[in-house]
């Protein structure tokens, strides 16, 4: 539960543009900035004036409204409301917990969940990006392209030193999206890859609580993006729409009947229309996860 009472606002934060913010505030920078704390403060503070404003959590890796591997969109539904937002719209299964490999998936699922925003009439949406940001592997690439297809309202950027420039100044100066470059709070807690781990385990953790065994014949229905079934690998079920019902681990797998037994929330395979495979094992006792070793 965000309460903004328990954390220290800084100066910068109080003077951005509350009273010309609206459609979407997209936030970003490395990890360890305090990406994830201003975008919750963002949706705070708009939530004072707006009825429903969305919140986009975009982190596979650091989720905060869903499991890891996933993006979900929540809305609020009352002015002045908490985070997170009880009213939960939708959620789409990335399928790893970085977007490296996976950078298409990861601009369709954002451009699916905010057309699903836009549909509730959402007044302002907070996109709560993850922090890959290198520009060598395709960081800033990705990032442009979520741009280039989202339309922003405003970016706001934080970075310790420059880290961002190179991305930013081209946006300064199109002037297709308002910028707002700032600093880290001095309040950020930096959390190493070890640390990283544990907070995805015990996410993971608490969405398998209180799973079920669920036996299936793969023939029964499409599989995405082939049924390569490992046991341990964690899979999607998807609706007709292609957003998540539940997600699943397979224990089991019987090749002569074409069966695989997934431990999942799921109660039944009644509204399942595709399932999705991931790229990530989960140890179903310490609930890791370790990324699929490529064909």
């Amino acid at each position: 539960m965000f309460a903004v009472d328990q954390i220290e606002i800084p100066p910068e934060w109080e003077k951005l543009p509350f009273d010309k913010m609206s459609g979407m505030v997209m936030v970003v920078g490395a990890p360890d900035v305090g990406k994830t704390t201003l975008a919750k403060y963002l949706f705070w503070r708009l939530n004072q004036d707006f009825e429903h404003v969305a919140f986009l959590d975009g982190d596979p890796g650091q989720s905060t409204l869903g499991p890891p591997t996933t993006f979900t969109l929540s809305v609020s539904d009352k002015i002045g409301g908490r985070f997170p937002p009880a009213n939960r719209l939708r959620r789409i299964f990335i399928g790893s917990v970085s977007p490296r490999g996976h950078m298409l998936r990861v601009i369709v699922g954002a451009a699916r969940l905010t057309q699903v925003a836009v549909e509730n009439d959402v007044r302002a949406i907070i996109y709560d990006t993850s922090g890959f940001i290198d520009s060598l592997r395709g960081g800033h690439a990705l990032k442009q392209a979520k741009i280039d297809l989202l339309h922003p309202a405003y970016l706001v950027a934080i970075q310790k030193e420059d880290e961002l420039e190179r991305f930013v100044s081209p946006l300064r100066m199109s002037q297709r999206v308002r910028v707002i470059v700032m600093k880290p709070s001095l309040a950020v807690r930096k959390r190493n890859l070890s640390a990283r781990q544990i907070y995805r385990s015990e996410h993971f953790r608490q969405y398998f609580a209180n799973a079920r065994r669920l036996e299936m014949n793969w023939d029964r229905f499409p599989v995405i993006p082939y049924p390569r079934f490992m046991l341990n690998r964690l899979l999607a079920f998807e609706d007709m729409d292609g957003f998540v019902l539940s997600l699943g681990i397979i224990e089991k797998i019987e090749r002569v009947s074409r069966t695989i037994s997934i431990v999942t929330s799921l109660p039944s395979l009644a509204k399942v229309n595709t399932i999705h495979l991931g790229d990530v094992l989960i140890d179903r006792e310490t609930f890791q996860d370790r990324r699929m070793e490529a064909n």
